[in-house]
């Protein structure tokens, strides 16, 4: 019981350890039977193994995903290491890779991770990126992901400052701004003064002013303030996307949220390399070793074989689910065969 209780220490820090541990006991109810079979410590340990490893956000529904500002980092880096491929333009694996896809096409990779993924999470990242509603052009897999970076971690973030720069775009006072406080997406829409030119921006001074406020006083994850101050002295006055798409280019801020690398080092990772590497080792072999006569049925088992590999833990749920189907399968060969 040890080991578990020392992960939950680690984001004891973090303020969410209670997060873990209910959804933890959850599972556990849930899937008690298959608990059962191997106890409970073992379980803890596998679960907080998998919350420490951040691969505990695989498959999950949404809202658990965005629960924690360790989940979000953690979708974030799954989602780079699964796809980071599909932004390779040329290189060793470029045949299997398309170079540009369209925001519909980059929500399919994320609800492949998280079946429940809202469209309109990717739908703002990718407006970020475009400038406009022309939702059906190509980013390249780099441009959307430092945008998705941003438009996740600090969704209610930016939900508080869009409602700030609308109303300094109204002529409003500043220290009687209403910044939102809730994550449901349903907070008014405030249009800009007739006046008031939405191109031509706010003033950065004011416009921080404001975001520093903001900061001291949300409960959400935002971006440190020394960054954002730092940004935004390059210019006189700022527009709303022109702020978000600061952010989504800022080395410093990317590095300060950690879960994304340089840009110059998207496409690197050679622990997952290294997998890659011998899986094509493995098709290559086979390939070779299999007789000529052999029939398509015989030769495509060893592949099926040779080719499974361990898995990230996944909620027990899922495993109970495939054993069903693996029972249900067996028992209908029996009926067949009597």
């Amino acid at each position: 019981i040890l080991t578990p209780v020392s992960y939950c220490l680690l984001f004891a820090a973090q303020r969410h350890v209670l997060t873990y541990m209910e959804d933890a006991v959850s599972q556990l109810l849930e899937n008690r039977e298959d608990v059962s079979q191997y106890g409970i410590a073992r379980f803890f340990t596998e679960y907080f193994n998998s919350v420490r490893q951040g691969t505990h956000i695989l498959f999950r529904e949404f809202s658990f995903v965005q629960a924690t500002p360790h989940n979000r980092a953690s979708f974030l880096r799954t989602f780079w290491r699964c796809f980071r491929t599909v932004g390779k333009n040329g290189g060793k694996y470029s045949s299997i890779c398309c170079h540009l896809l369209t925001a519909q096409e980059y929500h399919c990779l994320l609800q492949l991770l998280c079946p429940d993924f809202p469209m309109e999470l990717t739908q703002k990242a990718a407006r970020i990126v475009l400038m406009d509603d022309a939702m059906d052009c190509l980013m390249s897999f780099s441009d959307f992901l430092f945008a998705f970076q941003i438009q996740f971690y600090y969704s209610e973030f930016l939900e508080s400052v869009a409602a700030i720069y609308q109303d300094l775009l109204a002529g409003k006072n500043p220290n009687t701004v209403i910044v939102p406080t809730s994550s449901s997406g349903q907070h008014r829409q405030r249009q800009p003064a007739n006046d008031c030119n939405p191109l031509e921006g706010v003033e950065t001074s004011l416009f921080y002013q404001c975001l520093e406020s903001l900061c001291d006083r949300s409960k959400y994850s935002c971006p440190p303030s020394a960054l954002v101050k730092e940004m935004l002295s390059n210019a006189q006055r700022i527009t709303f996307y022109g702020f978000l798409l600061a952010l989504a280019k800022d080395q410093g801020i990317n590095q300060a949220l950690g879960a994304l690398p340089d840009k110059e080092d998207l496409f690197l990772d050679p622990a997952m390399d290294q997998e890659l590497e011998k899986l094509v080792a493995q098709v290559s072999g086979l390939s070779i070793s299999t007789p000529a006569s052999s029939s398509s049925e015989t030769a495509s088992m060893p592949v099926r074989n040779s080719l499974r590999i361990n898995s990230p833990w996944k909620p027990l749920h899922h495993r109970r689910k495939m054993d069903a189907e693996s029972e249900g399968s067996n028992e209908e060969t029996d009926s067949s065969e009597n």
